[in-house]
């Protein structure tokens, strides 16, 4: 099984700024505890023993919050000194770690992937990268994805032309940490879906591994308030 993760902790949060303004988006409160806190619980329960938090805006706030262990995880911190996009700050993040495969969450985001499946659907594919995707009724919200026999064909940008239910990035990925590192820049600002994923897509296998499970993604008003009344309720 899969032992170590990034996640991606730095986001502005700008939809979120009526509602939020004194945090990165991934610490916005939920029912007393960051949504952050519910995503790493995930993670530890299915057995990732490490995670690199990758943070940029008000970094420190992740840091005092979460220090170096949590749900019996080392966390360890990289920080964008400017903003990256979530490829390069991916990239930043996976110098600091060591395993050949390694599960890479949007920390604004909450999907439950059945994580022990998706990682031995990933290691027999042998693909570069494996995308989990999940199904929606409405399509034009999202960027959506093309998959065939289980192999991800084109990535669309977010367009009200998509009608009726599509596939889309659920924002939980396995990547091949040395295929990464030397197909992505250093220190350039970019993003994982359409400057790597999108442009790999042709040329190397990359994976999608659809699942129904929990989502939610708070980045807008709406969906969080929605969050309020789904997590945590029942502890």
């Amino acid at each position: 099984m899969i032992t170590e993760a990034v996640v991606l902790a730095g986001g502005f949060g700008t939809r979120l700024k009526t509602v939020v303004s004194d945090v990165p988006k991934p610490m916005a409160p939920v029912n007393g505890s960051p949504f952050l806190h519910y995503l790493l619980e995930y993670i530890a329960a299915a057995g990732i023993k490490r995670i690199v938090l990758s943070t940029g805006y008000m970094a420190e706030k992740v840091r005092d919050h979460f220090g170096s262990n949590f749900c019996n995880m080392d966390i360890a911190y990289c920080e964008e000194k400017t903003p990256l996009g979530t490829g390069g700050g991916i990239r930043l993040a996976l110098e600091q770690c060591h395993t050949q495969t390694v599960l890479v969450l949007n920390g604004d985001s909450f999907f439950a992937v059945p994580l022990e499946e998706y990682f031995k659907a990933h290691q027999h594919s042998d693909a570069v990268a494996s995308l989990a995707l999940r199904p929606v009724d409405d399509g034009a919200r999202y960027g959506t994805i093309t998959l065939e026999d289980n192999r991800i064909t084109a990535f669309r940008e977010k367009t009200e032309e998509v009608k009726g239910s599509a596939l889309i990035n659920g924002g939980v990925y396995l990547l091949n940490r040395e295929f990464y590192l030397a197909n992505t820049p250093a220190g350039v600002a970019f993003s994982i879906e359409y400057d790597f994923f999108a442009k790999k897509a042709a040329e190397a296998h990359l994976h999608g591994f659809v699942s129904s499970g929990y989502f939610i993604d708070i980045g807008i008003p709406e969906d969080y308030a929605r969050a309020q009344l789904e997590l945590g309720v029942s502890e």
